[in-house]
């Protein structure tokens, strides 16, 4: 969007391609990629609206596409050379005397910019369970950021701990070679099928632009009257009945976990009790023998090149107006920190445009006071819809998030950012 508008600009990249973690084994070492990954979003939502995915791809490409279409991104607008690659960030600081920033790389080198964009993503750091379980364990334990294939688990008796995305495909992966996967979890989770009917999930309502404006319990009513009629209940399949009501929590797609569950492949349990060498004490009481952990326990936002002065998500806890510009810190803004109930990167291409408008001094932020009382307003509304956990810190809804920003690139009066003539 930048290079659109013709702002100078630097991109500082860790590894030597695009693609972040969608890049499988990325040599920036932070991809959370498995080699069986598709995409959990249809193409169709997932793609910039700048650059649609070409009609040849299935409706949920594999990883090897969605980092194939990147590269095409960066080569159809011609900005490859203005990332400079195997470049890592070490740190982000104010400028003495000014009000731009210092950004130092690894090489030691040290440039001046009037504003930074951080896009570092939220999917690399992985977070493990907090106390850790007590006893000691003496096989393997891995996070799923570590996963890659089910080689090496044949035969064995594995337990996945999670009910996420990475979690489902996880268990359902390795139960084809597995002796048993076991599925633990500390509650239950509404499975959500890939189609319904003929059509993508997300492509099922016929104008979600139309629909999203609908009072939210009403959209949660149509929305789990189609799943249930799909899946039915979740006591069904032996999963824990969930303590929540639909969409209070990410929801968990998946198109084949139910079925292993029905074949006898995946066994569902409750939490960790104990750890006790080579067995797991369930909170049910009962005990497995396992050989290897996976623990699908989600990830922690981390910038490590930014001081907690700056920045300090707390519990992943972050409060940027509109989920991008900080309210105290003039021109540092986020890119792509969302969690949506949809895709990030059209969000992400919203968020850069509105970041462009306020570079280009088309649009204006509000007074640091009033940004403050809006991320207030809103995580006060996030409290009272989402289960209380680290993982619903940065949720939006696709259509809902798009329309707030489309609004605040109409502020035209307010706290100025422009750069300089």
């Amino acid at each position: 969007m930048l290079h659109a508008r013709g702002i100078d600009f630097d991109c500082f990249e860790k590894g030597s391609a695009v693609g972040g973690n969608w890049r499988y084994r990325n040599d920036n070492g932070m991809s959370a990629a498995y080699e069986s990954l598709f995409i959990n979003t249809s193409r169709r939502l997932m793609e910039y609206a700048s650059y649609p995915m070409p009609e040849r791809l299935p409706d949920y490409p594999h990883h090897t596409q969605i980092a194939a279409y990147f590269d095409d991104y960066v080569d159809h607008f011609g900005f490859r050379d203005k990332i400079r690659f195997r470049t890592e960030v070490a740190r982000v600081e104010r400028s003495a005397g000014d009000p731009g920033w210092e950004v130092t790389t690894d090489d030691g080198t040290t440039r001046r910019y009037w504003a930074v964009l951080v896009a570092n993503g939220h999917h690399w750091n992985p977070r493990w369970p907090d106390p850790p379980y007590p006893g000691e364990f003496h096989g393997e334990q891995i996070h799923a950021h570590s996963y890659d294939t089910p080689e090496g688990y044949e035969g064995s008796n594995v337990l996945v701990l999670g009910i996420g995305n990475s979690a489902t495909d996880i268990a359902t992966e390795t139960s084809r070679v597995s002796n048993m996967t076991y599925l633990a979890m500390r509650r239950g989770a509404y499975v959500i099928p890939k189609y319904i009917g003929d059509k993508p999930l997300d492509q099922s309502n016929p104008i979600p632009e139309i629909t999203s404006h609908l009072p939210f319990p009403l959209q949660r009513w149509l929305f789990q009257r189609s799943v249930k009629s799909i899946h039915g209940d979740m006591e069904a399949y032996g999963l824990p009945r969930p303590d929540h009501k639909l969409l209070e929590a990410h929801p968990t797609i998946s198109a084949e976990l139910l079925g292993r569950i029905g074949h006898g492949r995946v066994t569902i349990k409750p939490n960790i009790e104990r750890l006790e060498g080579d067995r797991i004490r369930f909170t049910d009481g009962s005990v497995e023998l396992i050989d290897r952990i996976v623990y699908c326990t989600g990830y922690r936002i981390t910038f490590p090149f930014l001081s907690p002065e700056i920045v300090n998500p707390d519990h992943n806890r972050v409060g940027f107006y509109r989920r991008v510009a900080h309210p105290d810190q003039e021109g540092l803004y986020f890119i792509g920190l969302v969690q949506p109930l949809g895709a990030i990167m059209p969000l992400a291409e919203a968020q850069s445009e509105w970041v462009a408008d306020l570079l280009e001094g088309k649009s204006a932020l509000p007074e640091p006071a009033d940004m403050h009382r809006d991320i207030e307003r809103d995580w006060q509304r996030m409290q009272k819809r989402y289960v209380r956990s680290d993982r619903h810190t940065i949720q939006v809804d696709f259509h809902p998030h798009l329309r707030e920003l489309q609004k605040a690139r109409r502020r035209r009066a307010g706290r100025s950012v422009a750069l300089p003539a």
